[in-house]
């Protein structure tokens, strides 16, 4: 009694020590894996997030720059091409400003000719500024200083936001100047529609923080200059960072200079809206970390338990085999999972045949009764053909599928019979095509068409090509490859070949393969009976089959089957070669 108790406790510890185990050895390296991929994609994203600012920085730039300078040098061929003494005539510059405007829409409001002490001798625009002397204002003395000049936005005289173009000429030694305000509407049109995202916008500031457009939010500039300070990027051609505001949302911020460094121009965007899809992929992601991490818990305990409980089993027999015995047993074992595969995959099959041919049957029944007179005039008729249609459709579907699914799992039937090895061969690959996804393999076909027919058992030729396919998988488990299955006419049998560029078989173990019990699988992973069984089929219809490798490079099987009819194939039961 206390031997069975401190068994029991055995056990118990046991079965802690491997769900332990098992959970430790499936969830870490997920984790793991999943964490290092997750970090990845958050750096690349944000570096796609933030080179696509800058991308939007320069190209606005650009634009922006070549907008002032445009009209710089509208200007200045104004000034060059007239005599000072033709752009001082108010009637003739009021000529070339018509000319202007016409060719430039509304760029221009307004132009003038200033003289060297500020007074603005002549003018065509909309306002009364004829006479103004501009001698004490900001852009009158940066315009005496420099060739070519462009303010900063400011209201002025006439009280509504605006900024001038100028260039400077000499007449008799002194100088005067061409100027010309710039439409701000226009201007501000150039940043007030570049949305980036759902809270993206832009906005131009001087270096004092004075706004050069209108910002299309509530933004502090003084804060904000502050914050350019602070990270030197007044003193840059181009700068981004991250900053959280007064309000405590962090922002993106792309910043760009223009003007030669005199304006700034500011590409801001939340940055919770920036990583909005790399925020939902991370949930999804942590999602399915969580629930294949409780199915790897829930698979350890289901596991660990019925293998504690198959342990328990075998420590209560009292004697055990010798070796061969132990082999036989476990191929007992794996046959016995084999056929109850086989009998559920029939039993499946079954289950689901019935109710779809009574599906199909109720189908038709009701189809019959649309066709009675109470029906036929029905608004909805159409629509009820159309769905009996669809359901007729999708129950020969289901039922073409069952019908696969049986003819492959009863492996019991030997009967002799006519078949097409094309047929047979796309069966297979049918079949086989959901395992050869998951191990990354493609598999290829050469069919020779109108092959004759041969006499064999169908489902015995089925697990040679079956056991093949699934064997040129195994080998390719890792690395992936191409199978190419090829089926041809040679003389009076029928060759076919089963290729694959896997890693090959050694020479050692090649002429060993169809030896019995002999395998180059892992342990509990092949039984080494598969290319045995394979070849004692083959061999009793009369054919042959040959193995042909070379290391690295792949393996190919060849198997000749010849066109018996059916009395020269041995009938159930009988030995082959």
């Amino acid at each position: 009694m206390e031997e069975k108790k401190s068994s029991s406790r055995d056990y118990r510890s046991l079965l802690k020590k491997v769900v332990f185990v098992i959970i430790i050895t499936a969830i870490t390296p997920t984790v793991v894996v999943s964490m290092f991929i997750l970090n990845e994609f958050r750096a690349s994203y944000q570096a796609k997030v933030y080179d696509h600012m800058e991308l939007l920085a320069r190209k606005h730039k650009k634009n922006i720059d070549m907008f002032l300078s445009e009209k710089l040098m509208d200007i200045g061929w104004l000034a060059r091409s007239n005599r000072f003494e033709e752009l001082s005539n108010s009637v003739f510059l009021n000529q070339k400003f018509v000319e202007l405007q016409r060719a430039f829409e509304r760029t221009f409001v307004d132009i003038g000719v200033v003289d060297h002490e500020g007074r603005q001798i002549a003018y065509a625009g909309p306002y009364d500024l004829f006479g103004v002397k501009y001698s004490d204002t900001d852009w009158f003395k940066g315009a005496m200083t420099k060739p070519y000049f462009i303010s900063d936005v400011f209201k002025g005289l006439r009280g509504a936001p605006h900024f001038i173009i100028t260039v400077r000429h000499e007449h008799q030694g002194k100088p005067w100047i061409l100027r010309a305000t710039i439409d701000f509407g226009e201007f501000n049109n150039l940043v007030e529609y570049l949305r980036i995202g759902k809270s993206g916008f832009a906005f131009i500031l001087n270096k004092n923080g004075d706004f050069q457009t209108e910002p299309t939010s509530d933004v502090n500039p003084d804060e904000l200059v502050k914050v350019l300070k602070g990270d030197n990027a007044l003193n840059r051609p181009s700068s981004i960072f991250r900053h959280k505001n007064q309000e405590g949302k962090e922002v993106l911020y792309a910043i760009t200079t223009l003007k030669n460094g005199e304006w700034i121009m500011v590409l801001q965007q939340d940055v919770d809206d920036a990583f909005a899809e790399l925020n939902n992929a991370q949930k999804i992601a942590l999602l399915i970390i969580l629930i294949g991490s409780l199915g790897s818990i829930a698979t350890a305990f289901i596991v660990s338990n019925q293998l504690i409980k198959r342990i328990s089993m075998a420590d209560e027999e009292k004697h055990t085999a010798d070796k061969e015995k132990e082999i036989m047993s476990q191929q007992v074992i794996e046959t016995g999972k084999l056929a109850s595969i086989g009998e559920l995959a029939s039993g499946i099959a079954h289950e689901i045949n019935n109710p779809v041919a009574i599906m199909i049957e109720e189908a038709g029944w009701i189809e019959d009764l649309l066709e009675e007179e109470e029906f036929k005039e029905g608004e909805n008729l159409e629509e009820f053909c159309r769905a009996l249609k669809q359901i007729n459709t999708q129950g020969k579907r289901c039922k073409e599928i069952t019908h696969k699914l049986l003819s492959f799992a009863r492996k019991t039937d030997s009967r002799i019979a006519e078949i097409s090895i094309n047929a047979l061969l796309e069966e297979i690959i049918y079949l086989s095509s959901q395992r050869a996804k998951y191990g990354n393999t493609e598999v290829r076909t050469q069919l020779e068409k109108n092959l004759p027919p041969v006499f064999a058992s169908e489902t015995e030729m089925q697990q040679v090509f079956m056991n093949l396919i699934n064997n040129a998988i195994d080998a390719m488990e890792k690395t992936g490859g191409i199978i190419t299955l090829t089926s041809k006419r040679v003389g009076d049998n029928i060759l076919v070949i089963v290729a694959d560029n896997g890693p090959g078989i050694a020479d050692a173990n090649l002429s060993r393969i169809f030896d019995p019990f002999y395998t180059t699988k892992p342990v509990g992973k092949g039984t080494g009976l598969g290319l045995s069984i394979c070849y004692g089929i083959v061999k009793k219809i009369g054919g042959d089959i040959q193995a042909h490798s070379v290391k690295g490079e792949g393996t190919t099987f060849e198997i000749l089957i010849p066109q018996n009819t059916e009395a020269d194939v041995p009938a159930v039961g009988m030995k082959g070669d």
